[in-house]
């Protein structure tokens, strides 16, 4: 059939006089019958050929809308169903774009030790541990630290712990580690508890720091669950 359509829209969109399209009609009736055609589907064949739906109109492309979803599964298209008799059309885009991929994120090029959260400091003579919080970044904290060490003033545990004992501290990368960062104050307490009770329970924590130094309710908590986040 490929082959009478074809022919069949040759001879109607070539400039043909009225003779030359009728010898050519009748040739391809000659060769359809010859070939088993009957000359009713050859017919109807031509019908359709000239009856072809047109191209929507300019007019009819401005009244179409489109709307953009994300394709995330299959069942989407449940959801893009409901505008299948509407003048809305769909088109699909995906998350997992090359953009998307190699985009850094936004704190791509902020280091642990600048941001805020609980941290912990460990003595590099015993690798006992010291577990806080702190709002600021963690890079200022620690500085500080260091002065209170320097000017013999103990006023953190941890200071306290190396003036005493006369234990040896480090840089801030080998001394300091960013257990969980937040941007939530209110989860400040809860996890600094939490890691408290786990170097406690694992005899991590160093001996001037009392497991519940912070909030008292925590020195009979047994077995501490890590708190949700919001």
């Amino acid at each position: 059939m490929a082959a009478y359509r074809y022919h069949i829209e040759r001879m109607l969109n070539l400039p043909l006089k009225t003779a030359q399209q009728k010898r050519d009609w009748t040739t391809i009736l000659h060769i359809a019958q010859q070939n088993g055609f009957p000359p009713t589907v050859i017919h109807k064949l031509r019908h359709q050929i000239e009856h072809k739906t047109e191209h929507p109109t300019p007019h009819d492309s401005k009244n179409k809308k489109w709307a953009t979803f994300t394709y995330i599964s299959p069942q989407i298209r449940k959801v893009t169903n409901i505008f299948r008799n509407t003048n809305v059309k769909i088109a699909y885009k995906c998350r997992n774009t090359i953009a998307s991929l190699t985009k850094l994120s936004r704190d791509h090029h902020t280091t642990p030790h600048n941001k805020w959260g609980i941290y912990q400091l460990t003595c590099n003579t015993c690798n006992l541990s010291y577990v806080g919080q702190s709002s600021r970044s963690l890079n200022i904290w620690f500085q500080e630290q260091i002065q209170y060490i320097r000017y013999n003033n103990p006023q953190s545990a941890y200071a306290l712990h190396i003036l005493q004992n006369q234990r040896k501290y480090g840089q801030m990368n080998s001394t300091m580690t960013l257990l969980k960062p937040l941007n939530n104050p209110s989860l400040l307490l809860p996890y600094e508890q939490y890691y408290i009770q786990s170097l406690h329970q694992e005899r991590k924590l160093i001996p001037e720091h009392s497991p519940g130094e912070t909030n008292p309710l925590f020195q009979t908590v047994i077995n501490p669950q890590p708190p949700h986040s919001a």
